[in-house]
């Protein structure tokens, strides 16, 4: 359904650092950049995503409500993503990861707040 998303940052290269070590631990390889906007994308065969300073000068700012999820293949990989996003200058949101049943059936879940304030998510969809 989506081509591509791309977040907004103040500090692009603190913002790089910390989804080369999230997207890392779910097997996705280091962002590539800067474009010649100053952006850096991580593509997959699934889409691409990317951070950079806001076109408009304005400065970046978090979307209210809003959460990109990115596909863990396994659960640990959930957790990796959480630990290595921590570490990196995330910060851990919401209950710890793990398992969260709702109307979606079992899903395994880690969320986290990048550098600039968005709201991330590692999901595992058992079997």
């Amino acid at each position: 359904m989506f081509t591509h998303v791309t977040v907004g940052a103040d500090d692009v290269e603190a913002s790089r650092r910390f989804y080369d070590a999230a997207l890392g631990a779910l097997g996705i390889d280091p962002g590539n950049g800067p474009d010649g906007m100053g952006r850096y994308w991580w593509r997959t065969r699934m889409g691409a995503f990317a951070v950079g300073k806001p076109i408009d000068g304005e400065p970046a700012c978090h979307a209210n409500g809003g959460t990109i999820g990115f596909h863990a293949k396994t659960p640990e990989m959930v957790q990796a993503f959480h630990d290595a996003g921590v570490t990196a200058g995330g910060t851990a949101i919401e209950d710890p990861p793990g398992a969260r049943t709702g109307p979606f059936g079992t899903l395994i879940l880690a969320y986290l707040r990048d550098p600039s304030g968005n709201k991330i998510c590692a999901m595992h969809r058992p079997g």
